[in-house]
C-alpha cells in the first residue's frame, strides 16, 4: 500500500468526501491534527472537523472532489482538486438553490503514520457562492 502523503490525501478525498464515509475521518485525521484555511479559524481534530464536513455534505449530497494533480515531498503532500456538486441541501445556512457548482482548490498536508496531522486549504469558495447566486458569509 502506498502511504505517501499525496496517496493519503487521495484516499481522504475519495473515501471521506466522494464515498461519504464519515468514519474515515477518525482513521485518516490525527487526533491532534489541525486544518487551516477554511473557515478562517483552525479546526482541531476529527471531532472539530465533523461539523464542517456534515454541513458541506448536507449542502452538496452529490459532491465529487477529483484530485487532478498530486505531489509529495518528505512528509508533505499537495493536491489540486476540482470540486463539483449540486446545492440541494441546507448545509450552507440558506435554502437550496438547486444550482450546480464547479470550482477548484488546493490542499497541502503534513502526513505521518498514514494520518493527516496538519493541513492547509485554499479553495475558491467565492466562485462557489457566485455560482449559487448567494452572498458569502461575512468574515468574523
Amino acid at each position: 500500500m502506498n502511504d505517501s502523503p499525496s496517496a493519503i490525501l487521495r484516499k481522504w478525498f475519495e473515501r471521506v468526501w466522494n464515498a461519504g464515509d464519515e468514519s474515515v475521518l477518525d482513521e485518516l485525521y490525527g487526533a491532534s491534527a489541525v486544518a487551516h484555511g477554511q473557515p478562517a479559524t483552525p479546526i482541531p481534530g476529527p471531532e472539530g472537523f465533523k461539523p464542517l464536513y456534515r454541513s458541506f455534505r448536507s449542502a452538496f449530497p452529490d459532491i465529487r472532489i477529483e484530485v487532478t494533480h498530486a505531489l509529495s515531498e518528505g512528509d508533505l503532500g499537495v493536491v489540486h482538486c476540482r470540486v463539483t456538486g449540486t446545492h440541494t441541501g441546507d448545509g450552507l445556512g440558506v435554502p437550496p438553490t438547486n444550482r450546480p457548482v464547479d470550482f477548484t482548490g488546493m490542499t497541502m498536508a503534513r502526513v505521518a503514520g498514514g494520518r493527516i496531522h496538519e493541513g492547509w486549504n485554499v479553495y475558491d469558495f467565492l466562485s462557489m457562492y457566485q455560482q449559487l447566486g448567494i452572498e458569502p458569509p461575512k468574515p468574523v
